[in-house]
């Protein structure tokens, strides 16, 4: 089961890739497992020298009976200090973004989130791939 972000990768040039653990509650592991969750509008951001993710809608579990449950809530995603001070300074030094683009689980039952640095393409980069992406569907055809 795995959870992408397709639009991301249209709007954003991506450059390092991290692996994140997410801190949960309740019974949102549910709600993840049975596909009931959203990563396209979200993002991340530090808060207090902490990544969080902002923007990450998972549903209300159907048999949960949670009365003040925020699908919207921030979530502080687990990353080792190394990790954290590299993603930071990057972030200050030269203007990138952090981009959630899949969520999974992984062999031993955790929620994991794969993000990545990223900058935003500007229109006529977005033009020139879907250029390109054109161009390889006729090679394709082409071939065939």
């Amino acid at each position: 089961m795995k959870i992408n972000n397709k639009k991301a990768k249209f709007e954003f040039q991506f450059f390092d890739s991290y692996i994140a653990g997410i801190q949960l509650y309740g019974s949102e592991i549910k709600s993840i497992r049975a596909n009931k969750v959203s990563i396209n509008e979200s993002y991340c951001s530090f808060i207090d020298d902490e990544l969080h993710i902002h923007g990450m809608h998972i549903d209300l579990y159907s048999y949960s009976n949670d009365e003040n449950y925020d699908p919207k809530r921030n979530k502080k995603l687990l990353l080792n200090k190394k990790e954290l001070n590299k993603l930071k300074s990057k972030l200050n030094n030269q203007g990138y973004t952090i981009i959630p683009t899949s969520l999974f689980i992984n062999t031993r039952g955790l929620a994991k989130i794969e993000i990545k640095l990223a900058k935003g393409k500007k229109l006529f980069d977005k033009r020139n791939d879907l250029k390109k992406r054109d161009m390889q569907k006729e090679i394709e055809r082409s071939i065939k």
